[in-house]
């Protein structure tokens, strides 16, 4: 009979919990996300590329990627043109340089950096609107050739590139 009671309670619980989640809409998801509840899409411009140094990939890379994260983690339908949100930017600096020297003073690392410029427009709250610049590193072994490994350097730059902008725009923590 104990077992019967902790089994109903537990039911009980996650019902509880289950009709309290689906009655949320709009303003909380599991990504952290929070969306006024009156915005139902975004626009990502595409990021023109104005660093001295040029990735001919990066700029339609990082504003997919950008698409996509909205797309998939918030309920938002990304649009072109006018919006309830609108992300625009550009790229700033596209850069690699010395991190690291050797014991005997040679460099031993490198490091390829990368900047944005983003300005995040709401719509629907003017108070969130920024402009603010985002920038992210890695460092690689300075043996290595630069272009074999330029690829995944710069996708993994442009993921916590678009979490930094993301966070920044509808995670509100």
């Amino acid at each position: 009979m104990k077992r019967f009671a902790l089994l109903a309670l537990a039911l009980a619980i996650s019902t509880a919990l289950l009709l309290n989640l689906t009655a949320c809409k709009g303003g909380y998801s599991f990504t952290g996300a929070s969306i006024p509840p009156n915005a139902k899409t975004i626009s990502v411009a595409t990021f023109p590329n104005y660093a001295a140094t040029v990735n001919p990939q990066l700029s339609q890379k990082l504003t997919d990627d950008l698409r996509n994260l909205y797309s998939s983690q918030t309920s938002l339908n990304v649009v072109n043109g006018n919006a309830d949100l609108e992300v625009s930017g550009e790229i700033t600096a596209y850069t690699t340089r010395a991190a690291a020297l050797s014991a005997n003073d040679d460099v031993s690392m490198n490091r390829l950096t990368i900047t944005i410029k983003v300005k995040f427009v709401n719509n629907c709250d003017p108070d969130a609107n920024f402009e603010q610049s985002f920038s992210r590193y890695r460092d690689y072994n300075a043996q290595l050739n630069f272009s074999s490994v330029e690829s995944s350097l710069v996708s993994e730059i442009v993921a916590e590139l678009c979490d930094d902008v993301f966070n920044k725009s509808v995670v509100n923590w």
